[in-house]
């Protein structure tokens, strides 16, 4: 088949070098990762058991966490009119700091809720990627979904912090869309407390700011997941993404001025997100090449768990990095672990939700399956991967 063309040096044909896994940025576990977020706020309400970070917040009597699905730092950067208030928190305004937080690996929801909510990273809360395998089932498992179902609290069984923060007596909730409440991924990820469902971004931001003043000590998190949506249907370069921009920026100034005294908000997102033209898409499912030896393919088209037939990995693997070397960080499980993509350390458990090769985006390139994965195939906007336009969050602060 006809591959898309890359870039200058980097072409196919070219017998080009290929990428050096080395090179790969690694999320900054336990310093300045997502998943150091809520243990670092826990900490400061004096919350006992929460995992050890380095991430050093000024403690608050009431914090509020506000999470924009899809809106990375340089993305919120690239947009300062659509954002002005969120933009005047980049600069440290209102009291408070701007920085960016590294998502961890893959920058993806599933991936990232379960990294703040648990304040760990996905080596160690196992959900490793938007599909994965599951272990001796020769099956995947869409960790977003939760489809085929799978016994959560086997899959995650550590405690969230919002459990550890209500236990500790904090007055904890999260403040979301209703459908979230009974699902899978809230109870092993964001539970803890009390979940209160809001159909609109301003009755949740309302909603969170009478919970944030209701007592001495609190912890609220509440969550718009639209952005997203545009992102993926339309593209970050479209009038409809730059329009819920416009929005996510109004919901979070209406929160900054109902905050109650001694109060913290912290704004920050999952993952940032990237559009990729049709001429930079690789087709598993027309490509006879990256299929060879391949039982399953996980993962998503920016970071990719690819699962071999036994026998096959290193096979795959050289395949792969023949075919892709020069625009992915192609790695071998093992690779992959000892580089600390998934933290400084992969439970046993998750070890075999891995792919035998991980497949993971450095330029503008999606390896998508037409056929397989039809709906994700056509979204326009896609993340995951170690680059800096999905990896790389803000975390904004306000406080009063």
């Amino acid at each position: 088949m006809t591959r898309p063309s890359a870039p200058a040096g980097h072409g196919y044909g070219q017998d080009p070098e290929p990428l050096d896994i080395r090179t790969a940025p690694a999320p900054r576990y336990g310093a300045a990762a997502l998943a150091d977020l809520l243990p670092s706020v826990a900490a400061g309400l004096g919350v006992p058991g929460v995992p050890d970070t380095a991430l050093a917040l000024e403690p608050a009597d009431r914090v509020c966490v506000f999470l924009v699905d899809g809106m990375g730092w340089e993305l919120l950067r690239a947009h300062p009119d659509e954002a002005p208030f969120l933009t005047s928190l980049l600069a440290g305004s209102l009291g408070g700091t701007g920085q960016p937080l590294t998502a961890g690996f893959p920058s993806t929801t599933a991936t990232s809720l379960a990294s703040v909510g648990t304040g760990l990273p996905p080596g160690a809360h196992g959900l490793a990627g938007y599909t994965v395998a599951v272990p001796g089932e020769g099956r995947l498992m869409n960790q977003l979904r939760w489809q085929p179902y799978t016994d959560p609290y086997a899959w995650q069984p550590y405690p969230t912090v919002f459990q550890l923060a209500d236990a500790a007596g904090v007055a904890t909730c999260q403040v979301s869309a209703p459908a979230f409440e009974h699902t899978p991924l809230t109870k092993i990820a964001l539970s803890g407390g009390t979940f209160f469902g809001r159909l609109s971004g301003e009755e949740r931001m309302d909603l969170a700011a009478e919970r944030l003043g209701a007592d001495d000590r609190a912890l609220v998190y509440t969550y718009y997941s639209e952005l997203d949506g545009m992102g993926h249907r339309y593209g970050v370069d479209s009038d409809a993404w730059r329009g819920q921009l416009m929005r996510v920026d109004r919901f979070a100034e209406r929160l900054a001025e109902q905050l109650p005294p001694r109060s913290a908000l912290y704004v920050t997102a999952d993952h940032g997100m990237i559009d990729i033209a049709p001429e930079d898409r690789i087709d598993f499912d027309d490509d006879w090449e990256l299929g060879a030896g391949v039982a399953l393919l996980g993962g998503e088209a920016r970071a990719r768990h690819v699962y071999a037939v036994p026998g096959a990995a290193a096979d795959v693997h050289a395949v792969w990095s023949e075919v892709l070397g020069d625009r992915m960080w192609v790695a071998t499980r093992q690779q992959a672990v000892d580089a600390g993509w998934f933290g400084p350390r992969v439970d046993e458990r998750v070890l075999g939700r891995i792919g035998d090769v991980v497949a993971v985006a450095h330029d503008e390139v999606a390896v998508i399956a037409s056929r397989s994965e039809p709906g994700e195939s056509a979204m326009v906007g896609l993340h995951g991967s170690l680059a800096p336009v999905e990896q790389l969050v803000p975390l904004l602060e306000v406080r009063t």
